[in-house]
């Protein structure tokens, strides 16, 4: 069935449904499409979409005076839609989408304690962002709250979140966190265990909230692409370039091939570096310590490059509105190539080590298992996704420019296990190399960047970009002054975080730590 015929048939069942749903006109949302929805239909809506195997992408919501709207993405088979609602500010009630899509559990809590959108029959009412930082009558999101809050002399202690109670024979608690030994961010797990063995996982995160989407208010264009760049740290090209794309498109501003180029080899280039991060790390995680040291140098020499080429060891700042910031000559293309080149053979003797070593086989092979059916159910994308069966790649099957037409090749398995998801980065960090050798072969000559325009009052834009996660989304819409009037980035960790208190059932307590690398969620990018 043919993209028009498929929305139209589902467009179609909506109506014999008596679901009140208009499509209206969005061009800065295209390839979306918008649907407005009767706020009394808005479960029903998802009921609906979720029988026609759409898949939940992000929910967000913005104060519009009076009113408050409330918007849900979907996807199926690369085509986006965007489902919109409108509630009285004075009495915010809406149906959960979480009933029919477990993906919609946190962002709706999150949409809760922000926003104050009451989600009449969602499962779980606890907080979820706000921790004990806001009074339960503050919403941080409304334009009456401002930037500062209203911090009292000593937030009181995050004492009185209810976590699953373990009890039974042998049963017991694990408390983990939220401060590490170690460099990551702050986030708490919450173990119930009987010796060695997971029973449940319960995860509790936040707390890096760094009121993005608050601060973003009243920004011009470009203090909105410094401020994407820095969602999540290790992805701020894909954030900084879906954010410019939501923008670009709402303003009507078309950018230049060769600056779409560049900004499609800096993506590469980010991915390739996580991705040898992470397979060193997870290596690293069961003791496998040459791995990790060997992985460790050859990203560090590939981001040497990247600060030489582009100015910036995680090229921040480069992915500007309107283009890039800067270009590269010859001489950077030509040592990009011989990078290329010069890694794929290193690379190849490694991952002969990494794939026949008995040891590492022994903890990594049908660890942290994710079925396919659950990674659908939580809408997980990228090398989590692709480890269990989901093939989904934006830069594929809803491309943007400079990916149409390219033979990309998307590496998916199904075994689901830890072992899997080193194995999808590996083949990705291959077919990253494949795609910057074609771009740099075909780089377009031409300008790097064009003039910004102010869009309209009220235009929105939507970007979706392919990040080494997976799948970013990033919404804004701009005020009567030209400036930002909301912004919203959803990172695929609100979709993988979930995943991994599933996978790490049944495993032992040793596992989490590789289990939770092989997931690698970004706090920072989950913690807006």
């Amino acid at each position: 069935m043919t993209t028009n015929a498929w929305m139209t048939s589902f467009l179609g069942r909506l109506s014999l449904r008596e679901i009140s749903v208009q499509e209206e006109p969005a061009p800065g949302l295209a390839p979306a499409r918008l649907l407005k929805i009767g706020a009394d239909d808005w479960g029903r809506f998802a009921h609906e979409a979720k029988n026609w195997d759409c898949r939940w992408v992000a929910a967000w919501g913005e104060d519009n005076g009076e009113d408050l709207i409330v918007n849900a993405a979907f996807e199926k088979d690369g085509v986006y839609f965007i489902a919109r609602a409108q509630v009285k500010r004075a009495t915010p009630i809406l149906p959960s989408h979480t009933p029919y899509y477990v993906a919609a559990d946190r962002p709706e809590r999150h949409m809760q304690d922000m926003l104050g959108v009451v989600f009449t029959d969602h499962p779980d009412p606890r907080r979820w962002t706000r921790h004990r930082a806001w009074k339960d009558s503050e919403f941080p999101l409304r334009k009456d709250f401002p930037a500062a809050g209203h911090p009292p002399a000593q937030t009181p202690p995050n004492d009185n979140y209810r976590f699953l109670f373990a009890h039974g024979s042998g049963v017991y608690e694990i408390p983990v966190g939220p401060v590490h030994a170690g460099i990551i961010e702050p986030g708490h797990f919450r173990f119930q265990a009987v010796g060695e063995t997971v029973l449940n996982l319960e995860e509790r995160l936040g707390y890096v909230h760094k009121g993005i989407e608050k601060i973003a208010q009243g920004r011009d264009a470009a203090g909105l692409a410094r401020l994407a760049g820095r969602v999540s740290g290790d992805s701020t090209v894909a954030h900084a370039w879906a954010a410019c794309m939501a923008m670009e498109k709402a303003a009507g501003v078309t950018v230049p091939a060769r600056a779409l180029s560049l900004r499609a080899i800096m993506a590469e280039r980010e991915r390739v570096a996580n991705h040898l991060g992470d397979i060193g790390a997870i290596c690293n995680d069961v003791s496998f310590t040459f791995a990790f040291y060997q992985f460790g140098r050859l990203r560090e020499l590939w981001q040497r490059l990247s600060r030489e080429a582009f100015g910036h060891r995680f090229m921040m700042d480069v992915v500007v509105p309107g283009g890039v910031a800067t270009d590269i000559g010859d001489q950077a293309s030509a040592a990009m190539q011989k990078q290329v080149a010069s890694l794929r053979k290193e690379l190849a003797g490694l991952y002969n080590i990494v794939e026949d070593m008995p040891s590492l086989e022994d903890r990594l092979d049908t660890t942290g298992y994710l079925a396919p059916e659950t990674a659908k159910a939580f809408g997980a994308l990228g090398y989590v996704g692709r480890a269990s069966g989901i093939a989904f790649d934006v830069r594929k099957d809803a491309p943007y420019a400079p990916y149409q037409g390219m033979n990309l090749e998307v590496p998916v398995f199904t075994q689901g296990d830890v072992a899997t998801r080193v194995e999808v980065r590996m083949q990705e960090i291959l077919a990253s190399f494949a795609l910057i050798e074609k771009l740099l072969a075909d780089l377009p000559a031409g300008p790097v960047h064009v003039p910004w325009k102010s869009p309209a009052a009220g235009a929105e834009g939507l970007g979706l970009v392919e990040g080494f996660r997976g799948e970013i989304l990033a919404y804004v819409r701009f005020d009567d002054g030209g400036r930002i009037a909301r912004y919203f980035p959803r990172d695929p960790s609100w979709l993988t975080w979930p995943t991994l208190e599933k996978l790490v059932r049944d495993n032992i307590v040793p596992d989490f730590p590789v289990c939770n690398k092989s997931v690698n969620g970004s706090y920072s990018g989950h913690d807006l």
